[in-house]
């Protein structure tokens, strides 16, 4: 199961309330989110049904409701959850809940259709959760692997608004990493310069030692061949995530 990782409150409070984002970021989340006595979907409708009998309906809500969703929560099963709950906490608030609850499952039947329309417009298949990774991105991607001899190539594929962390590609000799994007619209912004937007045929060589980041842009999928330079002791280091403003300045 991949970890649950939280950057909300050192992003929101860091600097105003280092303690509040502290027991935010690395307890709440960091701790009590990743116990495994109770799995990540049950938690999530604990969490729904907690702040619903509570009669908080404002954007922490719907935060968690997309939560349950990209967890495995069925809109059938979310449905079943608020009537329930509205029976005890109250009809006026299942009533609340329900209408962000429609909105949200209804976003899934939305980016299905907008997944869909990506990889219509590559060769490249878009492959699997890349959960394995997904504690170093913002957003969900995906992963397929198209060459895992000679020289490593993988389609990476970004949801909207998804980019990974800042990280560097080190190497003894040789080594770094090539991006070709294939479908879509990103960026790819080196340390210190410019953010470059990314369009089909777009190709970026990344030496070894540069720290950068690359992802979708904030209204497009984005797709590119992930290219690994041959080297000697090759590594990624990753570092801290796009500050949230500097990515929403991008258009």
């Amino acid at each position: 199961m991949a970890k649950i990782v939280q950057t909300a409150g050192r992003n929101a409070l860091g600097e105003f309330a280092p303690d509040f984002a502290h027991y935010n970021d690395d307890v709440l989340f960091g701790e009590n989110w990743n116990n495994q006595d109770i799995d990540l979907k049950t938690r999530c409708i604990i969490t729904v049904v907690a702040l619903m009998s509570s009669g908080i309906t404002d954007s922490s809500l719907v935060y968690h409701l997309q939560n349950a969703k990209s967890h495995g929560v069925t809109k059938a099963e979310i449905a079943a959850v608020i009537t329930h709950v509205g029976f005890y906490a109250g009809w006026p608030k299942a009533w609340a809940v329900f209408n962000m609850a429609k909105e949200v499952w209804a976003e899934k039947d939305a980016a299905e259709d907008a997944k869909a329309a990506h990889a219509a417009q590559m060769v490249f298949p878009i492959g699997e959760p890349n959960d394995a990774f997904a504690q170093y991105f913002t957003g969900r991607s995906y992963l397929a692997p198209i060459s895992k001899e000679q020289v490593g190539i993988f389609n990476v594929t970004f949801e909207p608004g998804c980019r990974n962390n800042w990280h560097i590609h080190n190497a003894d000799k040789g080594g770094g990493q090539i991006l070709v994007c294939v479908a879509g619209r990103g960026y790819y912004q080196e340390w210190g310069r410019e953010a470059v937007e990314m369009k089909p045929g777009d190709c970026i060589n990344i030496p070894t030692g540069v720290k950068h980041w690359h992802g979708a842009a904030p209204d497009s999928w984005f797709s590119h061949l992930a290219i690994e330079v041959p080297g000697e002791n090759g590594s990624n280091e990753w570092l801290e995530p796009v500050d949230e403003k500097q990515y929403g300045g991008l258009k």
